[in-house]
């Protein structure tokens, strides 16, 4: 089976999805950016699940490149994978933690059955990551990652997000060569 791999711009909260990610703090507590409206847009039930994570198996949270899901409240979606993204940092390669939030979201969306996942630019935000090199990873991740979801949806939220994973996307269409 192949899984499509299709770009759109707009507001994650409004795709109608299986599974939507969240670009998650540790916490699972909400926060700015993506987190914030997820949480605001699907409600308290989402935060209910997320403070019964953290009073089970996440008393810590959720760590950095890991992924689990909860109900997605009022989105049109089944449920929120939230995933916890690395803080870019120059001194350091994290890459390995960026792609591995993209391959632990898919783990959970196959363990749910998901078809269609929509996925945020996970850490471009507040974390600072390079737009064009968070596409390379995101893109490349989730080619490479072994998966039953058909339809891996990245969703941007502005020009310049879009425009990155665009020529991401045309670049590793191209044939080897």
């Amino acid at each position: 089976m192949t899984t499509t791999i299709t770009l759109v711009q707009g507001d994650i909260t409004r795709q109608s999805v299986d599974a939507i990610v969240n670009a998650a703090n540790s916490s699972l507590l909400g926060g700015g950016g993506v987190d914030g409206a997820i949480h605001r847009r699907g409600g308290p039930a989402i935060l209910e699940e997320c403070r019964k994570l953290r009073a089970s198996r996440y008393g810590r949270g959720l760590p950095t490149g890991r992924a689990v899901a909860t109900t997605a409240g009022r989105l049109d979606a089944r449920w929120v994978v939230h995933t916890v993204g690395p803080v870019y940092s120059e001194q350091e390669d994290r890459s390995d933690l960026l792609a591995s939030c993209y391959r632990e979201s898919l783990r959970v969306a196959d363990e749910l059955g998901a078809r269609t996942v929509a996925f945020p630019a996970v850490s471009t935000g507040v974390y600072r990551w390079p737009m064009a090199d968070a596409a390379r990873i995101a893109l490349g991740t989730v080619r490479s990652t072994p998966t039953s979801v058909e339809e891996i949806r990245f969703v941007l939220f502005d020009d310049r997000a879009y425009e990155a994973f665009a020529r991401a996307k045309s670049e590793g269409d191209e044939p080897a060569g």
